[in-house]
Formats: structure tokens, C-alpha cells, sequence
């Protein structure tokens, strides 16, 4: 993917004689080319930096003048001894990191990880270079994209683009970045307002062709966009060289300039059609076939007037499709093509339509971003390919001495070369709901570079017939999708001829290859366009099935009762509360893979934690898993659902190392590798990404010298207020909706003191004498009142933490706090235990949800958590600590109260809810904003200051005492529970790490 829009780079001018001087030095380089060919990467590193970095692009390297250099050799990373082979700095600051190959590294990508962990150890790096001597790759802080040069045949226009971008003065002014940034606002500019504008072309002609053409309107629709993606390939075609340029201005004038008048113009647009589906020598057009532009006796018997085929069409043909409009762009507007076909649908059965809640919606069906479907294929794929290349010794080919007469190492490795070659010709990969194609385009461009790569090898072995037509062969042999989606399918079709067009070739016939169907549903009686796969695709199971199976399957789809029943039959492992589509498209992928076949779905990430999907857990754990990514949300568009990424390999393996990731806003921010037993003996199969087996085996420390919780404890949700239907009397809904039974002062006996989850953290609750409740049989649970009214520990629901309060006061809780209750050991102590940074820690790794805005504590994992038992002698110190952190907190709460009751304000800002942390001139200008206050002159300021400084700095300083005394008596707690479970120092220095981050 590129990573920079061509026509931002042209806005950008560099110094032409300074461009000028430094390509004259880039010549002196090219003359040594045959030379670096032959030397290893340490030999030529230093030479390379040289040649290139400072000769040509300005920087200085650190064996030049070492007191004054921006590019040094072999700087160790931040975070570990490793060391990248070259850093940029700017003021100090590291800002890129080159890492370079030799000539025998021909895939770059296979260089990909090692350089970018480079980059994520040093703090402020956000370019990253790699090269073998040759390609030079340039990324801008993310893999997904990047700049591609070819120093050995590099041109002067060329240059001057590696110049722009890599230049040690633009990277001192941050042009690249800044590049980057301006291409994206372009690209969604652009995007939006291509889209806009072929919007209104097809509804514009769909309503023109409705008005003089007396058909069914849903087949109008279908006839319209066959026109359109007609139109669209030429609008592609006549800017990328495949068609004369400005053809659309060419049936326009040649229906303009037609002397008899007698023809519409689209009947001009029907002899370019037939034209481009036959070729004609006269209007030099080759023979592009394929089935897009093959006769149609109901497309070409429409009636269409000029003007809806003239200006709005020109509109179109304006838009750069060479620079502009790229591959990417156009699969954007694909996918929302199809969402609003569903609309001008819905209209015709005169249903209303609700985008959010469209039928692809409902289907589950979104459009994947590029980042996440080039990580799927490179780890599918991808992987096939290089673990076949390491199976045939092809990871460094080494060019003959002699092509003629090879010795035979030399004829081994052509001949596995050759054998690669076929091998890669028969794969099978499949994307079985593939909507607009974007992971069918995406395995294409990892295929068209794959055999790119191996036709070079092939040539530099003496191959003379190693050129092949690469894209036709990998639409023939390789590409498969289905979708339920009839338009989908037609515009995947087109998606994949457009990107691998080529002038005078014929487009490849898809129509074997791309089907509509009902993917998961093999039966014509449960489904109408039931697919059934050996059928429809027998020369992929004559092999035994696909390699590759590959996509975004829908999420949520709403299928019918009977399908439901159907696949609840077929997959059991899917149980009746976790019946996602999703799930069944994963369980149909395994079916239809062969044997050592690899499987590549972006899903959500439910299905690792929840209980109800234990039993496809645990299916899915017998296979063999290669990667499991955890993206959190933000991936998709208007989409709130966490999604991760699963690749699984079709063999059958109990234990092995799984790589698993895990991302915050598109930055890694965890990678672990993690043994399969490990979640095999969950008792819920879970997985949970964030325990490395250093921590399963620290955790299988702990938990074998305690007890559980719930062997100790009891714990019980307080009281659920209301339901409708429930209750003595039976609740309504008028009664729920006001509160019947809460009460802000105590009217009778009948109403008790309530506490709510907001009222409660660490070793602290407060209640304001202001909610009160009616409790009895009127509620729907009351919960239990004898356990409410005895000593208790109280722990808030909602909280990504662990916030537990000690209470003897007798208060009420509503269900927004937890009751725990004990015979058997001190809640007090109890109470130390589940306030420690060690519990919250091993708490946090079964149930991962720090830093989310809704997590909630989860009563099942605090019932497992491994409590110590000792004897009341060795608790009273815990009991201690305890009281203190009771009485500190409540203290503290005091202290701050009093301070705001001062303040006489109904509603404090955040900071002066923590005044403690202002200084008195910064409180002085917050109250004022608060209360609105404006000081008549200096004097009445002067005295309003005189009567709160002292006041102020009081409070000030006694809530900053007590804070100290609370976190140094916290950290005495957290040292002593330390000690009581037997923490080695590296084990204290993973809860603390952790804990930190929390």
C-alpha cells in the first residue's frame, strides 16, 4: 500500500541545485552497484550509510564528527540490549531507525518485525527505513503502508521523491509526517466527495431508467449498476492507460458531432461496450471480455435519455483514477455502494430504512480496514509461502556461476524453485463471505508480489521462460469468495478486475470463482440459495479443500429460526447463548480447509472470555494456533464491538507457544507467547491474553499454598430496586419509572439508609444522609437483610479495580455494590487482601479489563481468588492496617468535606474537588470562575484572598498529610501481603509493573 498521495508530493518544492549536486554523489553510487551485489551486510553497512545517508541526503554520521552528528551505527534500544543499525536524531531526540540486509535478503517484509521492534524501543521514533542495498522501504510509525524505492535503477524524478521524504532536512521539519497526514485528509476528501457524486449519478439514472423502461424496478436496479460498474471500469481504464484517455469525453463528442441525430448516446455508450467486450482496431480498443461487458439483451434494450449519461458522467471522468483514486479508495465506496443498494431496495418493497440498522448491519457485515487485512493475509498466507520456502531451501537464493552448467546444488535449486512455482499456481484460497473483496484484493497483492519475486529468482537461475502472465494465473488457479450478496458478489468481481486490468489482455472469467450463496447453509429446503461446497467447487476438494480461508465474516447476523436450528445441528460446540454467526463461519472455515491449512478471521473478541463460548474454546484449542490479536474497539466505523483477529492452522496439537497481541488506539501495547495448556486448564478454557506463562506458572505458585474465596467467604449482589411484574405489590411500569420506593429523607421505619457503588472505594465509603429506601417484599430482590444489617465488607460493581470498604454501620446496599460475609476468617484482614495491589493484580489477569469505560467486577473470578489462611494472631497485624486506612480515609473524607461545605458551591469542577493539588492563586481563579465572581477592584480581591489563604493552605496541608500517611500505610499493606505469599523479587516486580499501569 502507499503510503503518500502523488499529488501532495507535487505540491511540495525542494532546492533544485542542492537536489542537483546531491544526485551527481548519487551517481558515484550507482557505479559501485555491481560491487555491493557481492557484500555481506556487515562488510557494506558503514559504506551504505555513507553512500547514501550522508552523501545524499545530508546527514552526518557519528564516525564522521563525533561531537556533532544525526546519524549514529548500531544505537541499543531503550528497552533491551538489542541494537538497531542506525538512528536519526533531531534535538536530541531519536526519530527513525534504519535496518539494513544484504543483497541475499530479497523480502523485505521478512525484515518487517525486527525493524519496527526497533522502532517501539525508542520512545520518539516515528520513521522507519529498511533496505538491502537496493529496495529501500520508508514507513511512517505503522506497517501498514510505506514508500517503495529501487536505488539500483533509480531515476531522477525518483530521486527527487527520495529526497523529499527521506532527506535529513525534511526529516528535521517533519515533511513526511506532515505528507502523511495531508494525503489521508485528501484521501477522505476525496473519498466522500467521489462518492457523493457517483451517488447521484446512479440515482439519477436509475430514476431516468425507471421512468422509460415499464420492468419490475428491482431488476431496473439490478440492470442500472451493471451500467455503473461498466462506467466505472472504463473511468478506471482510460486514465490507466487500458483505454484511450478521456474516453468518456469521446462518446460524448462522438455523439455530439453525429450528423444524422438519430442515435441516443446510449447507443455510442453500447458500441464502446462491445467494443471493449470484442476490441476494435479503429477505436484501439483490445479485447477485454471477462463477463463485464458481455452481451445483454435487457441491458442494451434500455431507454435511457442523453443528459443522464452526458455531464454527470463527465463529472466522473474528471477525477484523477491514475493518482487520486486509488485501489483502497474505491473499495470504501464499494462497501457503501452496497449499503445504499440495499436502501433504494427497501424503498422499492416500500419498507422503511434505517441506515444503522440496515440488513448488512443486521447481517453484520463491515468494511475492513487495510492495516487488518494485510495482517491476516501476511499471517495466513504468508505464512504458507514461507514455511513452503523453508521446506525447499529457497530463503537465499544463490545465483549460478555458471546458468549453462549448474552444478547440482544449483540445478536442486531451480528445480524447487520450479516446484514452488507450481505449488503456489494450485493454491486455493478462499474468503467466505468476501462482500466488496477487500481480503480477495488483499491476497492478490501479497500473490502478484510473491510470484513477482520468484520470476527474478527464476531469471537470475538462467530461466529464459520464467515470465508468465502473473495476474491471470492467480485469478484462474487462485481466488475464491462467496457472498449471500448477489451486488456484493458483482462488485468483488469488478473490484478484482480493476486491479489487475492490463492493457490488451483479456479480463479473467470470475464467474467460476466468485459466487453468490448461502455460505453456512448446504440444504434447499432450510435455505433457498444454499451453497453446497464440494459442488460448486470440486477441483478444490478433489485437493482437500482450501489452503487458505480468509475474511470478516458477519457479526450478529439475524438468521432465521429454521437456519439457527439447522446449524445448531450441524456445529453443537455453538451453544443456543452463543449462536453467532460468527462462530458458524468460523467452524464452516475449519471444515473446508485441508489438512495443514491456515484460517484468518477478524471476529469479535467475546469469544475468548465469555462462559457460553467454553465449548468452542475449547474446540478451537485442539487446532494448532498460530496468532491471536486482540484490537479492542475503534477498528470498525461506527462500530462500539471489540474485535480481535484468530489464525489457526488445520492441525490437530496440544501444546504449543500461541503469539498473541494486544492493541490500544493502533499501537501494541502487549506480546506475550503463551502455551496452549495453559488456557486448556482453565476451568472455562479461557483466554487471557494478558498472562504470559511466566504468570500462569507465578499464579500456579500462589494458588497451590491457598484457598479459594468462596471456601472462605460468601459473596452476594445487594438489592435490585425494580422490575416490572415483580414485587408485592406486582411492579408496573409507572412504578419503576418513579422511584416508587427511594426516598431522599427518611419517611418511617420501613425506609433504610441506602448506599449506592458511587458511595464506596478503598478502605472508604460516605454516605450523605440523602437516599433512603423502602424495603420489604415491594422489592424485586431485597437481597439479604440480615447479612446487610451485620458486619460486612462492601466492594463497588462498577470499577476496573478492586475498591473494597469495611461497614458495621448496618447500611442498605442497592445492586451496585457487592456484600461479602464471613464466619471464617476477619473481614478486616479480608479486607487488606482485596484492597493489595497482589490480589487486584491476580484478579485483573482472569477477568482483563482495565482502563475500560464500562468494566464491571465479576462476583465468579472474585469467588476463585486464592485467599491465605492464617491464625488470628498472624491477622491482627493485617486488622491493624486495616483500622488505620478506615480511619485515615474517613478522616481524609472529613477533611475535604468540610473544606467544600466552606466552599458553599452545589456542584464542584474536578479541580476543585482535588483543591489540595492547586496552588492558592490557581484556587483563587477556579472559584471565582465557579461562582462566577468578578472583584469590583483590587482591594476587595486583596481581602477576599486574606479571608480564604490561610483557610486554604490549612486544609491544603492536612489533606496532603493524610494522603502521605494513606499511601505510605498502602504500601506497607501491599510489602506485607507480599511477604505473606511468598513473592520472590521478580514476582513483586510484575504486580508492581502491572499494577502501575492499571
Amino acid at each position: 500500500m502507499s503510503l503518500l498521495q502523488a499529488s501532495i508530493l507535487k505540491t511540495y518544492k525542494q532546492d533544485e541545485a542542492l537536489i542537483a549536486k546531491r544526485w551527481a554523489k548519487f551517481q558515484e553510487f550507482l557505479s559501485k552497484v555491481e560491487y555491493i551485489k557481492t557484500q555481506k551486510e556487515e562488510k557494506y553497512q558503514d559504506g551504505f550509510l555513507r553512500d547514501i545517508f550522508e552523501a545524499c541526503l545530508g546527514y552526518t554520521l557519528d564516525i564522521t564528527n563525533p561531537n556533532d552528528f544525526n546519524l549514529e551505527r548500531e544505537k541499543k534500544n531503550e528497552t533491551d540490549s538489542k541494537k538497531a543499525d542506525g538512528v536519526i536524531y533531531v534535538n536530541g531526540d531519536i526519530v527513525g531507525v534504519v535496518e539494513l540486509k544484504d543483497q541475499k535478503t530479497k523480502n523485505l517484509d521478512t525484515v518487517e518485525s525486527q525493524a519496527f521492534n526497533y522502532h517501539a524501543s525508542h520512545s520518539n521514533s516515528k520513521y522507519i527505513i529498511i533496505s538491502n542495498f537496493d529496495e529501500l522501504r520508508f514507513y511512517i510509525d505503522k506497517k501498514t503502508a510505506y514508500e517503495k524505492f529501487s536505488l539500483f535503477t533509480l531515476n531522477y524524478e525518483e530521486f527527487k521523491k527520495l529526497h523529499l521524504l527521506l532527506s535529513y532536512e525534511s526529516i528535521k521539519s517533519d515533511i513526511p509526517l506532515k505528507l502523511k497526514e495531508k494525503s489521508a485528509s485528501f484521501e477522505q476528501n476525496i473519498s466522500k466527495e467521489l462518492y457523493k457524486d457517483f451517488s447521484l449519478f446512479r440515482t439519477h439514472l436509475f430514476e431516468n431508467i425507471v421512468k422509460n423502461n415499464d420492468l419490475d424496478k428491482s431488476l431496473l436496479l439490478r440492470l442500472t449498476q451493471k451500467l455503473c460498474d461498466r462506467i466505472i471500469f472504463i473511468l478506471f481504464a482510460e486514465d490507466r492507460g487500458l483505454l484511450t484517455p478521456n474516453t468518456i469525453k469521446e462518446i460524448r463528442e462522438r455523439h455530439k458531432n453525429d450528423g444524422f441525430g438519430d442515435r441516443g448516446m446510449y447507443d455510442y455508450y453500447k458500441l464502446y461496450f462491445n467494443a471493449i467486450n470484442t476490441g476494435n482496431q479503429k477505436l484501439n480498443i483490445p479485447k477485454y471480455n471477462g463477463g463485464l461487458f458481455a452481451k445483454d439483451e435487457m441491458l442494451d434494450s434500455l431507454i435511457i435519455d442523453d443528459m443522464y449519461l452526458d455531464m454527470e458522467a463527465q463529472k466522473l471522468s474528471d477525477y484523477d483514477f491514475e493518482s487520486d483514486i486509488g485501489v483502497n479508495i474505491l473499495g470504501h465506496i464499494f462497501e457503501q455502494s452496497l449499503t445504499d443498494l440495499e436502501e433504494i431496495n427497501a424503498n422499492i418493497d416500500n419498507i422503511e430504512f434505517d441506515s444503522k440498522k440496515s440488513k448488512r448491519k443486521k447481517d453484520g457485515v463491515f468494511y475492513t480496514p487495510e492495516y487488518i487485512t494485510k495482517y491476516i493475509v501476511d499471517n495466513t498466507l504468508g505464512k504458507l509461502c514461507s514455511d513452503k520456502r523453508q521446506e525447499l531451501k529457497l530463503t537465499d537464493i544463490t545465483p549460478p556461476k555458471s546458468p549453462k552448467k549448474p552444478t547440482k546444488q544449483e540445478q536442486t535449486q531451480k528445480e524447487n524453485l520450479e516446484e514452488y512455482r507450481n505449488w503456489l499456481l494450485n493454491l486455493k484460497i478462499l474468503d467466505p463471505a468476501c462482500g466488496s473483496g477487500a481480503f480477495l484484493n488483499q491476497a492478490l497483492d501479497f500473490l502478484i508480489k510473491e510470484h513477482e519475486s520468484l520470476q527474478k529468482d527464476l531469471v537470475v537461475m538462467g530461466d529464459i521462460t520464467a515470465y508468465y502472465e502473473i495476474e491471470k494465473s492467480i485469478l484462474e488457479h487462485n481466488i475464491y469468495g462467496v457472498d449471500i450478496n448477489e451486488d456484493a458478489v458483482e462488485i468483488a468481481k469488478l473490484s478484482l478486475w480493476l486491479r489487475t486490468a492490463s492493457k490488451g489482455r483479456e479480463l479473467t472469467s470470475l464467474a467460476g470463482k466468485i459466487k453468490c450463496g448461502n455460505s453456512l447453509i448446504d440444504d434447499n429446503t432450510v435455505a433457498e440459495n444454499a451453497f453446497v461446497w464440494e459442488d460448486e467447487f470440486p477441483e478444490v476438494f478433489a485437493q482437500g479443500g482450501f489452503d487458505v480461508v480468509i475474511g470478516n465474516p458477519p457479526w450478529g447476523a439475524s438468521l432465521p429460526i429454521n437456519q439457527i436450528k439447522h446449524l445448531q445441528i450441524k456445529y453443537p460446540d455453538v451453544t443456543s447463548k452463543s449462536n453467532d454467526s460468527y462462530l458458524f463461519f468460523t467452524l464452516l472455515s475449519l471444515g473446508i480447509l485441508n489438512k495443514n491449512g491456515i484460517f484468518g478471521f477478524i471476529i469479535p473478541n467475546t469469544w475468548m472470555l465469555i462462559n457460553t463460548a467454553k465449548d468452542i474454546r475449547e474446540k478451537l484449542l485442539a487446532y494448532e494456533i498460530l496468532n491471536i490479536v486482540d484490537y479492542g474497539d475503534g477498528v470498525f466505523e461506527n462500530v462500539t464491538a471489540e474485535s480481535s483477529t484468530i489464525i489457526i492452522k488445520n492441525n490437530i496439537q496440544n501444546d504449543s507457544n500461541v503469539k498473541v497481541e494486544k492493541f490500544k488506539n493502533n499501537n501494541q501495547i502487549l506480546e506475550n507467547f503463551i502455551n496452549k495448556k495453559n488456557w486448556r486448564a482453565d476451568a472455562y478454557k479461557r483466554i487471557i491474553l494478558e498472562k504470559s506463562n511466566e504468570i500462569y506458572n507465578f499464579i500456579f505458585k500462589i494458588t497451590d499454598k491457598t484457598t479459594v474465596f468462596s471456601n472462605l467467604a460468601e459473596i452476594i449482589w445487594g438489592i435490585k430496586p425494580y422490575q416490572v411484574g415483580h414485587g408485592t405489590p406486582i411492579q408496573t411500569r409507572d412504578m419503576l419509572n418513579d422511584r416508587i420506593y427511594h426516598s431522599d429523607i427518611k419517611i418511617d421505619d420501613t425506609y433504610k439508609p441506602l448506599l449506592i457503588g458511587s458511595n464506596i472505594n478503598r478502605y472508604s465509603l460516605y454516605f450523605n444522609d440523602n437516599l433512603f429506601i423502602k424495603y420489604g417484599n415491594n422489592l424485586m430482590y431485597p437481597s439479604n437483610e440480615q447479612k446487610m444489617i451485620s458486619p460486612k465488607l462492601l466492594m463497588r460493581q462498577t470499577s476496573d479495580i478492586l475498591r473494597v470498604v469495611y461497614d458495621q454501620n448496618s447500611f442498605y446496599c442497592q445492586n451496585s455494590i457487592f456484600i461479602v460475609t464471613s464466619d471464617k476468617i476477619n473481614l478486616k484482614y479480608l479486607n487488606t487482601l482485596l484492597n493489595s495491589k497482589l490480589l487486584n493484580f491476580l484478579y485483573s489477569m482472569e477477568n482483563p479489563q482495565s482502563g475500560k469505560t464500562f468494566a464491571e467486577i465479576k462476583p465468579s473470578v472474585i469467588k476463585d481468588l486464592p485467599i491465605k489462611e492464617i491464625s488470628d494472631s498472624q491477622q491482627k497485624p493485617f486488622i491493624q492496617k486495616a483500622d488505620k486506612m478506615l480511619s485515615l480515609n474517613k478522616e481524609l473524607h472529613e477533611t475535604k468535606q468540610n473544606f467544600y461545605d466552606m466552599l458553599n458551591q452545589d456542584k464542584l469542577t474536578k479541580k476543585l474537588q482535588n483543591f489540595e493539588e492547586l496552588e492558592f492563586e490557581e484556587f483563587v481563579k477556579e472559584y471565582a470562575k465557579a461562582k462566577k465572581l468578578k472583584f469590583a477592584d483590587k482591594l476587595q480581591e486583596r481581602n477576599f484572598k486574606q479571608e480564604w489563604q490561610s483557610l486554604f493552605e490549612n486544609d491544603k496541608a492536612l489533606t496532603c498529610k493524610l494522603k502521605e500517611e494513606i499511601s505510605t500505610t498502602d504500601k506497607e499493606i501491599d510489602k506485607m501481603v507480599y511477604e505473606l505469599y511468598e513473592l520472590s523479587d521478580d514476582e513483586i516486580k510484575i504486580v508492581e509493573g502491572k499494577a502501575n499501569a492499571m
